[in-house]
């Protein structure tokens, strides 16, 4: 066994190279021995329903608040974990350190008790990103006439490093259709009269001498935010909290003043930091030249002056600390302003530890009833699954300085935020039984490009029930797709390999 303390030289003995290297793989083994024993010990803690006794709302919660992981690396483990109790041959490859957790991961997503035993065999000599396509490639030929896939909706977005917002969506035909049409005519909608002006008196614009509009990417992405204005519109009317569908831009007072000295502009146009004392977080209340969208991205300080102009402004008075100043009245329903400032002291999520829902009531820390106070010192926002569990079991909660609050269960057992991980005892091969070496968790790859659609081809063919394979077999005109045998996937593919590679 090597002792990890050795790759760390003190600059009196450097470790060799080679050996260096063969530490790192060796450990990259022992971490998935690890990981894999890790998953099967939380599908089981899953399948017991351990993480309710926590008041948990699910395990993938639990996890994120107990093991310290993002959410949405806890339900990944979780569904990895779930998915590997009905795979015995991929755990089996998984705990002895020949399958990679990124390799399962991926595999989870498409195998099934019956096609486990090649898909693992296949996966071996492929890379991680190889069998990541090879997993995508494989659910849209499998799924191609999958009347379910043709309906499956999808839209995922991220904030790129200038603060832009870009995604990715899916939609079935007919709903796809829907949208392009809205898209359009929001589009036609746009043709600014000034612009034809400009080409001669009295021209007509596209739409008004009825002809087609030519629809651009640009013109089309305004016409996206268009119909979004439009649909947040027609709810602010009628909402009894319009809050819930306005956008909230936080500004700090320098930031609204035209003075040069107040706020130095940074690059693009955004505030970067002011000649008063500020905090080091960027965008923290305290912050006199913040300059945001409500959990969101900075924006310039001209957008934020221009927003200005026509946006409805409310003042949230903040101390030195960032902490907001009461604004509550002595009224049981919280007015707006009491709102905005329980939302932003608690960033829109629910405070229970280990729980991240947007879906919030203010909750009176002391009862109304018991004299407890509509001020912000006083609420706190808990989604409703908490909120019925404050009420029903007796849950306590204290309201600390600075805007933090400290739960506790029935029998007086605190809940912190972020529980601590306890320290690691013994070594990392004492968690798992596989035997490994340097060359264990190492694919036996050449190097070679991966032909994905001979991959697709022999997974397919191979996935065929032993019914058809005798037809074809006492019948071969009837289909000339040749069939491999599962137990000589990865040799076929090899063979198909090292003849492209000589070509």
């Amino acid at each position: 066994m090597f002792d990890i303390k050795e790759s760390v030289p003190d600059g009196s003995a450097l470790v060799p190279l080679e050996r260096l290297e063969a530490q790192i793989c060796e450990l990259a083994g022992h971490l998935t021995a690890a990981t894999c024993r890790f998953l099967v010990l939380l599908a089981d803690f899953d399948a017991r329903r351990g993480w309710a006794s926590w008041e948990m709302n699910s395990c993938a919660a639990w996890l994120s608040w107990k093991c310290q992981m993002s959410s949405g690396t806890a339900r990944e483990h979780v569904r990895v974990a779930r998915a590997l109790r009905d795979l015995p041959v991929i755990r089996e490859e998984f705990a002895a350190a020949r399958l990679s957790y990124a390799k399962v991961r991926a595999l989870t997503r498409i195998a099934t008790p019956d096609t486990e035993a090649g898909l693992a065999e296949i996966a071996g000599p492929m890379t991680g990103n190889q069998l990541e396509r090879f997993a995508r490639a494989h659910r849209q030929a499998s799924q191609a006439d999958d009347a379910a896939a043709r309906m499956r909706r999808r839209l995922a977005w991220r904030f790129e490093e200038d603060g832009s917002l870009a995604g990715t969506f899916r939609l079935p035909p007919l709903q796809g259709a829907v949208l392009l049409k809205a898209l359009r005519a929001a589009a036609g909608d746009l043709e600014h009269p000034h612009k034809h002006e400009e080409e001669g008196a009295g021209a007509e614009t596209p739409a008004a001498a009825g002809l087609p509009v030519v629809a651009t990417s640009s013109s089309l992405a305004d016409a996206l935010l268009v119909v979004a204005e439009a649909f947040l519109a027609g709810k602010v009317a009628g909402a009894e909290d319009p809050e819930v569908y306005q956008v909230v831009v936080h500004v700090g007072a320098d930031a609204l003043t035209d003075a040069p000295s107040a706020v130095t502009p940074g690059p693009a146009g955004v505030s970067a930091e002011t000649p008063v004392p500020a905090p080091s977080v960027p965008g923290d209340p305290a912050d006199p030249g913040r300059c945001h969208v409500e959990e969101g991205p900075a924006i310039s300080v001209s957008t934020a002056q221009m927003l200005g102009c026509t946006a409805a402004l409310s003042w949230m008075v903040h101390d030195r600390d960032g902490s907001v100043l009461r604004l509550g009245r002595r009224r049981r329903r919280p007015n707006a302003a009491l709102r905005r400032a329980a939302r932003e002291r608690d960033t829109c999520r629910c405070r229970f530890p280990g729980c991240e829902s947007r879906r919030v009531d203010l909750h009176h820390i002391q009862f109304w009833s018991h004299g407890g106070r509509t001020d912000l010192d006083n609420l706190i926002s808990l989604c409703k699954y908490h909120h019925l569990l404050v009420h029903e079991r007796g849950y306590l909660i204290a309201a600390k300085p600075g805007g933090s609050f400290a739960f506790y269960r029935p029998d007086g057992t605190a809940l912190p935020p972020s529980p601590p991980l306890p320290k690691p005892a013994g070594r990392i091969a004492d968690c798992h039984d596989a035997e490994i070496t340097e060359d264990t968790i190492i694919p036996q790859w050449y190097g070679e490009r991966l032909d994905l659609d001979h991959a697709i081809y022999t997974c397919l063919a191979n996935a065929r029930s032993p019914q058809e394979r005798r037809e074809q077999a006492q019948d071969p005109a009837r289909d000339r797709v040749q069939v491999f045998e599962p137990d000589g996937w990865a040799d076929r593919i090899r063979q198909y390999y090292d003849q492209h590679t000589a070509a």
